[in-house]
């Protein structure tokens, strides 16, 4: 019985490090000013930008996540289909590697490495993931 105790509590205390998955943990990201983090969440759209056309093309947006923080994703359209039908109010999962910044932090990396490098990324929009 003291074996299997000790074998939950240890389960248990992993679980915060298998996986960035819940808000609580951007919000902490958020709050440590960390970066290079590999995360995972849902956020709603709340504001959409044009897209950044200079250099390597990112499409971008501003998710508002459940905690209130707000998150800017800048997803490379060189590499991954645009989500050309993404409008205010929609829902938008995630995984990608965040970024720090005053005014809650960046998302990039949401679309597969082409040299394998880096840990692939995505987004899924009513149903399609976009990678």
């Amino acid at each position: 019985m003291k074996f299997i105790f000790i074998l939950l509590v240890c389960f248990v205390s992993w679980l915060p490090t298998l996986s960035l998955a819940d808000d609580s943990r951007l919000q902490q990201a958020f709050e440590l000013h960390q970066s290079d983090l590999q995360v995972e969440g849902t956020g709603r759209v709340v504001r959409i930008l044009k897209d950044d056309t200079k250099g390597i093309k990112h499409q971008r947006f501003i998710l508002k996540l459940p905690s209130g923080q707000t998150l800017l994703v800048a997803h490379n359209i060189d590499l991954a289909p645009k989500i050309m039908d993404l409008k205010k109010g929609d829902t938008v999962e995630f995984y990608g590697e965040y970024e720090w910044n005053r005014k809650g932090g960046v998302l990039h990396w949401t679309h597969r490495d082409p040299h394998h490098r880096h840990v692939d990324g995505w987004l899924k929009h009513n149903g399609r993931t976009y990678q």
